[in-house]
């Protein structure tokens, strides 16, 4: 069949009606140049008014048209995008040289091999092939609107190979950089034939969230290649400068990211981590810790791997540690100090104060409770356990709501009040439930201050928006309301649905509900589709907005709070929703944090999608916490970590609900 070239498609010819003169020949010609002589001026002048609009219409459009045939003829403007998950938006960094990772699943019980890397016997999240390919047009679009927001494009390409694990084919294009942070710019993937030449067919819905589960595994294998080659062995990776800081000195994302590797399946990165405790971690250092943060990230994590494993390295580790930390307990009140030194044996409070913050004292139980039945030594959970029965019988709490500080010498509630669940107190409230349910639900003297508190929460700290009614949880300070919350409340939806799964009020599990949407509109209502840190709520129905963020305000640190929650709320409803919120938080976190060269950056400005502003810092609990918890919601195997065998500390370290004595 005849086919037009681009030139015949896009010449005009013109035609007299009255004559034939469209041919070629030279004989056609000069018949048609006799016939044009017989015009009269009039008719000529009239055909060459006619004729000339079109000659200019003609010659405008040529450069367009020709444009878009020459394109249609390269061939690399036919490859399609893989077909992705609504809203997906894939990034390209050097990262994707590693290729595919296994995809074995998690083991959630103690092995008979304790030394090896067994095969998990426990629940997994399936071997499955990856779904099959659909192609699609290029200028398809990939999610809703909503997720497309337009990032500050730089000059420079990336630099490195490979492909993340998608596979050959891909083609990268410029990077987005901001005051030298680069980030990755999307990948259009080449899609494979199928065996008989003709399109792939498009993948099964039931698997979208193998696609999802894997996306979480390659953001923390970008993640770990950060840390991995600049800051190995330290505690932070700073990814921006390419170089780490340190805490403690202890390794600290390395360890808090244990449990995360095991679960997702990630033997590589777990054997060359266990490699390190195993040889280098060593706790007889002459050096001052933390003793909340020391022990919900690292005693918490060496007790999570020792279960999931059942590896005994871990739980050496965690006794040497325990012990270590145990002179914080030695003060007049029984309350321990906030630091401690693990190689001298001495601890103290902060240079400036006298007191501790309420939720470190109150959220190591879980941590030191589980030492002492691992360990069948009583010491550890009879001193968390005097801290708890001390704060039980406290004065100065306002309808089961605790103030911010406590004083190791007197014992006593200081700087009274000021009473909120964000910082200071927050996983105070969390551990009241958690530990009723570590013990098998028999000491009532905790369910009772956990029913007491959220009943404090609801009567005084609960409000509406004016605009949208948002619910949201304010502070309270000397009987004045101050409409801000904390993205560390975000905690609360969650510990609330937990609550109600086990038997807690319906009104619980409808607060949740209610709390689960404002801390979603926390990060949708910005301009990047992260949170800030801190949130202000408006009152007011004359206002159009719900939130507003103050400028000191707007950093996000790459928190869990939100996704934690969301992976309760969609274990107890199976409502698809809390995926998909937790799916666009995931798209944000790689469009505006994710370093080229490997890591996360915390950013400074979730309403500045053109300069969100890098920190320069990637905590631990990223790994630890925010991956995990992501990779928890998208996986389908319900029984992965089951929340009727499991309870996870405030560091999102699994520890066992303990079976009940014998009778």
């Amino acid at each position: 069949m005849y086919t037009p070239s681009r030139k015949e498609y896009i010449s005009v010819t013109v035609r007299d009606p009255h004559s034939h003169c469209y041919n070629n020949g030279k004989h056609r010609r000069q018949s048609c140049w006799r016939k044009w002589k017989q015009l009269s001026r009039l008719q000529r002048s009239l055909i060459l008014f006619l004729l000339a609009p079109l000659l200019i219409i003609g010659a405008l459009l040529f450069p367009s048209i020709t444009e878009q045939w020459a394109g249609l003829s390269d061939s690399e403007h036919w490859l399609q995008h893989r077909d992705l998950p609504p809203g997906v938006n894939p990034v390209l960094g050097p990262a994707a040289a590693e290729g595919p990772a296994p995809v074995a699943g998690p083991r959630v019980g103690p092995v008979n091999t304790p030394d090896d890397f067994a095969e998990p016997r426990g629940p997994n999240v399936p071997m499955l092939a990856r779904p099959p390919i659909k192609k699609r047009p290029v200028e398809s679009s990939r999610g809703p609107a909503g997720l497309h927001r337009d990032g500050n494009m730089s000059d420079t390409g990336a630099k490195g190979g490979g492909d993340g694990g998608q596979g050959e084919g891909t083609e990268k294009k410029v990077v987005s950089s901001w005051r030298g942070a680069m980030i990755e710019a999307e990948q259009v993937t080449e899609v494979p034939p199928s065996a008989d030449g003709k399109e792939a067919a498009a993948p099964p819905s039931d698997l979208l969230e193998v696609d999802r589960l894997e996306v979480v595994r390659d953001a923390f294998r970008h993640a770990w290649k950060g840390y991995k080659s600049y800051a190995w062995g330290h505690d932070e990776l700073k990814p921006i400068s390419k170089t780490f800081g340190e805490w403690f000195g202890l390794g600290l994302t390395l360890i808090d990211s244990l449990d995360t590797m095991w679960i997702m399946g990630l033997k590589e990165e777990f054997e060359e981590a266990k490699q390190w405790v195993e040889k280098e971690l060593s706790f007889d250092r002459n050096v001052d810790v933390n003793l909340f943060e020391t022990t919900i990230r690292i005693l918490g994590s060496l007790l999570s791997t020792f279960h999931l494993t059942g590896q005994q390295i871990f739980l050496e580790k965690a006794k040497d540690l325990g012990s270590r930390l145990m002179p914080a307990f030695k003060t007049p009140s029984k309350i321990p100090y906030s630091d401690v030194n693990i190689g001298k044996g001495t601890a103290h409070p902060p240079r400036w104060t006298t007191d501790s913050t309420l939720a470190e004292v109150t959220s190591i139980q879980l941590e030191f409770r589980e030492l002492s039945r691992l360990t069948q030594d009583p010491q550890y959970q009879e001193v968390v356990n005097e801290v708890t029965k001390l704060v039980h019988k406290l004065p100065g709490k306002h309808d089961g709501l605790v103030p911010m500080f406590i004083n190791t010498n007197s014992g006593q509630f200081s700087h009274r009040g000021v009473f909120t669940l964000g910082a200071r107190a927050d996983s105070y409230y969390e551990y009241l439930l958690k530990q009723w349910l570590q013990g098998g639900k028999t000491e009532d003297h905790l369910l009772e201050d956990y029913l007491q508190a959220v009943d404090g929460v609801k009567k005084h700290l609960i409000r509406q928006t004016g605009p949208s009614k948002l619910t949201f949880v304010g502070e309270l300070s000397h009987n004045r309301f101050n409409p801000k919350m904390d993205h560390l409340v975000c905690f609360l939806p969650g510990t609330l649905a937990l609550g109600f799964h086990n038997g807690l009020p319906g009104d619980h599990m409808d607060l949740a509900v209610q709390l689960m949407e404002t801390c979603h509109q926390m990060y949708k209502q910005m301009e990047t589709g992260l949170s800030p840190e801190i949130a202000h709520f408006n009152l007011q129905a004359s206002d159009t907005s719900d939130v507003y963020v103050k400028s000191a305000d707007r950093h996000n640190l790459l928190r869990p709070e939100t996704v934690e929650s969301l992976f309760y709320m969609y274990r107890f409803t199976k409502d698809r929703k809390y995926r998909e919120w937790g799916w666009e938080i995931l798209q944000s976190f790689n469009k505006y944090t994710k370093v080229s060269s490997g890591g996360y950056t915390s950013i400074n400005n979730v309403r500045d999608p053109v300069n969100p502003g890098p920190r320069d810092k990637m905590e631990s609990f990223f790994l630890g916490e925010t991956l995990k918890y992501l990779f928890l919601l998208f996986s389908d195997d319900m029984e992965l970590l089951s929340l009727d065998k499991y309870i996870f500390n405030t560091e999102a370290h699994p520890l066992p609900i303990w079976p009940p004595p014998p009778k």
